[in-house]
């Protein structure tokens, strides 16, 4: 009775190895002809098919080494552990684990405002703008924008994959007004945001009644449409070539970072000339953007309107019921997570100095919409560490120049950044199927304030 039940408890070794033959299978059937066969150009302008089958079996032997170590090994470690947490995870723990999320966030906030002095202190000013402008702004950015689509598929349960259109809209927005009527930045960002709101009640209309899968297909469809209209109302938008000569960001008025300034930043505090302190600019005030986007959203989720958005996102009936008004609810959810996004577009206008419909295709919203759920769908803290995990990442990727001793001069590390990011986004999903952080604390509490498991709520959302 032991034997045997000790042995139900170990890897079973014969079933992963039946799975590693048949994954062997199927990916001999794909990189077969993918890798195995190439075609090339002799010297007399022929085309030859090349044998690269060696190369494909090894990729075939690495697929069913690592289909072998996940059914033996990884998947069963995961299931026990996600089987001793559902029933060995107490008040305490969770509470426990509460604190450590909020002395993390502490931390990196804290982090956050000395990044770029740490930076400068590091590689100087010249060496400073690709970490502060590539990875701090560039991070920032996306993390303004996770915020902003969390209230939309986070808080109030609606998918939206066109979210990337308010982006646009705010984008262009401060493009077309600050060039045709010399606006300032300061005067366009909230018109910006008043407009990306403005079409997200737009948007919010014909999608009432929708949810689910309809929902998200529509959101994709106006998305596109928002694109092919940029690139084909030439006379407005300038069509796929864009525009360009946007103007930059001032310090209120005071300072200008335009080099034939007179006002010019740089020589008012008698500096050396550099763009540095310009991107030093920018990261402090996507980073104050970002901050408003987290309070305002934390304050609203206090409010009736953000648990009547929880409402939307456990039960539509069952909120329809309580007499919520389930239309204003969502119109409400699409505006302000449209205005954010819009904040973004004109910062991300202001930064650029062009704009053109490239910059706003679908693969910007597949991107944000998935930093919402690798973070955790509601939570703040997970939206902004899965987009430092991915943008982040992805981003370093420029910087491993070094592989190329390994794979050769022709190898060029940029063209696997998708390779990776979907690899990436499959193990994250593996080992945190709920996202990064999947417990937070209820808004609405009735006589104490606890911590809720992901695992005790409908999908996750806490």
């Amino acid at each position: 009775m032991t034997s045997n039940t000790t042995k139900k408890a170990g890897p079973d070794l014969g079933k992963a190895f039946k799975d590693a033959i048949l994954a062997g299978i199927i990916a001999f059937a794909l990189l077969g002809p993918l890798i195995g066969l190439k075609t090339d150009q002799n010297m007399d302008n022929q085309l030859v098919l090349v044998n690269n089958m060696p190369v494909a079996l090894i990729f075939v032997a690495l697929v069913m080494v690592g289909r072998f170590l996940l059914a033996a090994f990884i998947y069963p470690a995961i299931a026990a552990k996600g089987a001793k947490s559902k029933a060995a995870v107490s008040l305490a723990e969770l509470e426990a684990k509460a604190k450590r999320t909020k002395r993390l966030s502490l931390g990196g906030l804290v982090f956050l405002f000395v990044y770029p002095m740490l930076i400068l202190a590091l590689f100087g000013v010249q060496g400073s703008i690709k970490w502060v402008d590539n990875f701090g702004v560039q991070i920032l950015i996306y993390v303004m924008l996770g915020w902003g689509l969390n209230i939309v598929i986070g808080l109030a349960g609606l998918l939206d994959l066109g979210y990337v259109a308010f982006y646009a809209v705010g984008a262009y927005s401060y493009a077309l007004l600050a060039i045709n009527f010399h606006l300032s930045f300061w005067v366009l960002l909230p018109l910006a945001g008043i407009l990306a709101s403005f079409w997200g009640m737009i948007l919010g209309f014909p999608v009432l009644r929708l949810r689910g899968d309809y929902l998200a297909i529509v959101t994709l469809a106006f998305g596109e449409i928002i694109r092919l209209v940029l690139i084909n109302w030439k006379d407005f938008s300038g069509g796929s070539a864009g525009i360009s000569s946007i103007p930059k960001v001032s310090l209120f008025g005071l300072y200008s970072f335009d080099m034939g300034a007179t006002n010019n930043f740089a020589k008012a505090f008698h500096l050396a000339a550099s763009s540095a302190y310009y991107k030093v600019f920018l990261y402090y005030l996507i980073l104050l953007l970002a901050l408003l986007t987290a309070f305002v959203t934390t304050r609203l989720r206090k409010l009736p309107i953000g648990r009547a958005w929880e409402a939307l996102r456990e039960d539509e009936v069952a909120c329809r019921s309580l007499g919520i008004n389930t239309t204003n609810t969502k119109l409400t959810a699409f505006a302000i997570g449209a205005m954010f996004g819009g904040f973004a577009g004109s910062f991300f206008a202001a930064r650029q100095g062009f704009v053109s419909p490239e910059s706003f295709v679908f693969m910007e919203s597949a991107v944000i919409v998935a930093i919402v759920v690798l973070g955790g769908m509601g939570s703040m803290i997970g939206v902004a560490l899965a987009a430092v995990a991915m943008i982040g990442g992805t981003e370093l990727l420029r910087e491993l120049s070094f592989l190329k001793a390994v794979f050769g001069d022709d190898f060029n590390p940029d063209q696997f950044r998708m390779l990776l990011f979907g690899l990436a986004m499959v193990v994250i999903m593996v080992w945190k199927p709920r996202g990064f952080i999947s417990a937070r604390q209820p808004t609405a509490f009735l006589f104490e304030k606890k911590t809720i498991s992901g695992d005790l709520v409908k999908e996750g959302h806490g």
